[in-house]
């Protein structure tokens, strides 16, 4: 049977490729991703590894995507506004509802040597959105600071290895609060710039994020972090991928202003972080007290 999460994925899907990929879901491991290559084998990205589905193991032998299957798929996730969608063709992703990420490729289109668009998409990748309850437990109780304040921590690791889910995760259990760990119900608010860590529709999140928690989605974290910080009195800030110079200064004003700050970064050891100059900087500053560490196969390592 096909759990309810991929189900819901499997909607956007064009119809051709619903079948074999609702039969594979219901025999194999837990789904990652979805990979749709135009004239290419349909590829799962499972918790134990590829599928290729058709084969199993060997792409040759896989179910290929025509043009059609592509073409359709995006028709399903844009709903056939491709205009519509122009901004998220544009930065390369989109979020659907389910919280459900889509990454596109394709022909760039350029204006004044910036990417304003794209076309002729030659792949997708769907990324499956789920809630884990109980992710972060290794995490919490290294998160009570002096005076039951929260410590500011940052998730690192490389792409697809759970980074967001963890944090997702962080928000729910801090906002409902762990009276066992010593951690009051804190005030919590999300700067979810790619609508992935709540993926909210129509004003409401997706995916539970606890009472106390406020969601501010789709604007640019060096910005939305400011906003929540002067509006909304948070006691923890959340946001997801943070690199930029904007960004590192936006988190250096909450930690003046004495909020704690939950954020993840693309990294593949606690080397590379220190590689990047404004992750370096904010770590040398004493901005992050805690470094969770996520592996590619989602080992888990926390570092006080």
């Amino acid at each position: 049977m096909v759990d309810e999460t991929v189900a819901g994925l499997l909607s956007y899907v064009a119809p051709a490729l619903r079948g074999p990929l609702a039969e594979a879901a219901a025999a194999g491991p837990a789904w990652c991703e979805v990979r749709i290559r135009r004239g290419g084998p349909l590829q799962v990205v499972t918790v134990a590894g590829d599928l290729w589905i058709g084969s199993g193991d060997d792409p040759a032998r896989a179910l290929h995507c025509s043009d059609d299957d592509l073409d359709r798929t995006v028709q399903l996730i844009t709903r056939a506004s491709l205009y519509a969608w122009e901004d998220e063709l544009a930065r390369g992703y989109c979020t659907v509802p389910g919280g459900h990420r889509v990454g596109f490729a394709g022909r760039a289109v350029l204006r004044d040597g910036q990417v304003v668009a794209q076309t002729a998409f030659s792949a997708l990748c769907l990324r499956i959105g789920r809630a884990l309850p109980g992710v972060a437990d290794p995490v919490l109780p290294l998160l009570r600071g002096p005076g039951g304040r929260i410590r500011s921590t940052l998730v690192f690791g490389p792409p697809g290895c759970g980074k967001t889910t963890l944090l997702r995760d962080l928000c729910r259990q801090l906002s409902r609060g762990r009276p066992d760990l010593g951690l009051r119900p804190q005030r919590v608010a999300v700067c979810d710039e790619r609508s992935e860590v709540a993926a909210a529709s129509g004003g409401r999140p997706h995916f539970d994020l606890g009472p106390r928690c406020d969601v501010l989605d789709g604007c640019p974290k060096a910005q939305g972090l400011v906003i929540l910080l002067r509006s909304l009195g948070p006691q923890v800030l959340v946001t997801d991928e943070v690199g930029g110079a904007a960004d590192a200064e936006a988190i250096e004003d909450a930690a003046r202003a004495g909020v704690a700050v939950l954020a993840s970064a693309h990294a593949g050891s606690a080397e590379d972080l220190r590689r990047r100059p404004c992750l370096a900087a904010l770590m040398a500053g004493g901005a992050f007290e805690v470094l969770a560490e996520l592996g590619p196969d989602r080992r888990l390592v926390v570092r006080p």
